[in-house]
């Protein structure tokens, strides 16, 4: 797991865990349905994730909408969820974003709290392998493909290379921009 802090919001830190191989998707998926409070993280599919820097986007916006009473969902993880999207459309991103049944790699993301027992609580409930948060293992999760379609961009493909893969970043944090608040 890793802490990661963002600039401008110091009081906010993030508790972030990539794991791979994920075998019990639906039911972390489930307890965020329930309403589970022990449960409150953005649970992002992995797959349509393309950098680091476009999930700490997410994650800026939301907290920064959080403290500006802006939230368009449920609390700040949901709107980690919401704030990846090119639209205005909240069931839309978490079926695009957010955990589904047939997720294998998972992001978990924790807004504040204590590093230590997150970490415990991910790893107990969690079946799957942590993996280090960094471009270079999701640039082998991810499905260019999907998120072509998504951001309507053109990503390229893996034997593109890193070039491509920041044009695409490029307009994929645009989109994320212009959707508005």
């Amino acid at each position: 797991m890793e802490n990661i802090t963002l600039p401008h919001l110091l009081e906010h830190p993030l508790q972030v865990c990539l794991f791979r191989n994920v075998e019990n998707a639906t039911f972390l998926r489930q307890q965020l349905l329930d309403g589970n409070t022990k449960f409150e993280y953005a649970f992002l599919d992995a797959s349509v994730l393309l950098s680091r820097k476009h999930v700490l986007a997410a994650c800026f916006r939301a907290i920064n909408d959080m403290l500006n009473d802006r939230l368009k969902s449920r609390n700040v993880h949901s709107e980690i969820v919401f704030s990846l999207s090119p639209n205005n459309n909240i069931s839309e991103s978490f079926r695009r974003f957010g955990i589904t049944n047939e997720s294998i790699n998972v992001l978990a993301i924790k807004v504040g709290g204590d590093a230590a027992q997150i970490e415990s609580h991910l790893t107990a409930n969690v079946k799957g392998q942590p993996a280090v948060f960094s471009d270079e293992v999701l640039a082998e999760v991810c499905d260019l493909s999907r998120i072509k379609k998504i951001y309507r961009v053109d990503v390229g493909t893996k034997s593109d290379g890193e070039a491509a893969r920041k044009e695409a970043e490029a307009f994929v944090l645009g989109s994320m921009a212009l959707k508005g608040s």
